[in-house]
C-alpha cells in the first residue's frame, strides 16, 4: 500500500494492464511543498507506482519528499554467490536512490548491506515495539527472558533490551539451506519456569522459530511469544501457528496483510 501524506493512493489499471493513477497536487500542499510517501510493501507493482508518483510530485515542484518504507523489498537478496545470481537488492536500491528522496526511513533492516546501499537512510530500531510486547505479556510473576534465534540476532537486539537472554545456534543442511534443528546456548539455566519472547527481524514460514520453541520447551520454558518486525503472510503455512508451541505472534504492518487470531499487529 502506498500513502501520500496519510492518504491512500488508488492504483488502477488500463485495459492493457498498465497502471492508472490520479493524484491532484495543487491543493494538497503548503508553501514548503513537502511530502511524505509511506510504502508498506504488498507487491512489486507498487515500485512502479512509487516511481510514477514521485516523478509526478517532482514535476509539480514538490521536491522535499521523504519515503517511509519500513520493509526493504529484496532485502533477502543481499549478496550474490555466482555470476548467475541477480543482485536484486543492489538494483532496487539504485532505483530508490535515483528518485532523490530527502530521507528513506526503514525499520530493522535485514542486513547492513541494505543500510549501505540506500542513500539518506534513517533506521528505526524495533526497541519500542519489543518493549510494547514485553508490557503485553508480562502478566504473571514468572521470570521473562529473551531468546534470539542466532548469534546475529543476539548481537543486534541484546543491547536494546535490558533482559537476560539465551540464543540459538542453527543446524543447517548446507546443500539445501534448510534448517534441520537448533541448539540453545547462553544462560540456559534461566529457561526452566520462565516465559520467553523470541525476537528476530523477518519470518517466512517460521521454521527457525518452530525449532526454537521446541528446544525451549524441552528446557522447561512456560509461555513462549514471538516478535518479528517483518512477517510474511506465508507464516500461515508453517508450524509456528499450528504446533501450539508459541502462544502469540506479534509483528508490524510492514508486509503482513493477512489475519489470524494468534497474530497481533502492533
Amino acid at each position: 500500500m502506498i500513502r501520500l501524506n496519510d492518504k491512500k493512493i488508488e492504483i488502477g489499471k488500463f485495459p492493457d494492464g498498465t497502471i492508472l493513477m490520479k493524484e491532484y497536487v495543487s491543493k494538497e500542499f503548503d508553501e514548503d511543498r513537502k511530502a511524505v510517501i509511506k510504502w508498506t510493501f504488498e507487491n512489486n507493482e507498487e515500485l512502479v507506482a512509487l516511481i510514477y508518483l514521485t516523478r509526478h510530485l517532482q514535476s509539480h515542484g514538490i521536491n522535499k519528499i521523504d519515503l517511509d518504507m519500513p520493509y526493504i523489498p529484496n532485502a533477502r537478496q543481499d549478496r550474490v554467490k555466482s555470476d548467475e545470481d541477480v543482485f536484486t537488492l543492489k538494483y532496487f536500491s539504485e532505483i530508490i536512490n535515483s528518485l532523490g528522496f530527502r530521507s528513506v526511513r526503514v525499520l530493522d533492516p535485514h542486513s547492513s548491506v541494505s543500510e549501505a546501499l540506500i542513500d539518506n537512510i534513517i533506521i528505526d530500531t524495533p526497541k519500542l515495539n519489543i518493549e510494547k510486547v514485553i508490557e503485553k505479556v508480562k502478566c504473571s510473576d514468572r521470570n521473562l527472558i529473551m531468546f534470539y534465534p542466532d548469534e546475529g540476532a543476539m548481537k543486534r537486539y541484546s543491547g536494546m533490551i535490558d533482559k537476560p537472554y539465551t540464543f540459538g545456534i542453527k543446524k543447517r543442511d548446507w546443500a539445501t539451506g534448510n534448517i534441520m534443528g537448533l541448539d540453545v546456548s547462553g544462560m540456559t539455566d534461566l529457561i526452566n519456569g520462565s516465559d520467553i519472547i523470541i525476537v528476530d527481524d523477518i519470518s517466512s514460514r517460521g521454521g527457525t522459530f518452530y525449532f526454537s520453541a521446541k528446544e525451549l520447551k524441552k528446557l522447561g520454558a512456560n509461555d513462549i511469544y514471538l516478535y518479528i518486525s517483518h512477517c510474511e503472510n506465508t507464516i500461515l503455512e508453517g508450524e509456528v501457528l499450528t504446533s501450539g508451541l508459541i502462544k502469540k505472534v506479534f509483528t508490524t504492518d510492514s508486509i503482513f496483510t493477512a489475519s489470524n487470531e494468534n497474530i497481533e499487529v502492533i
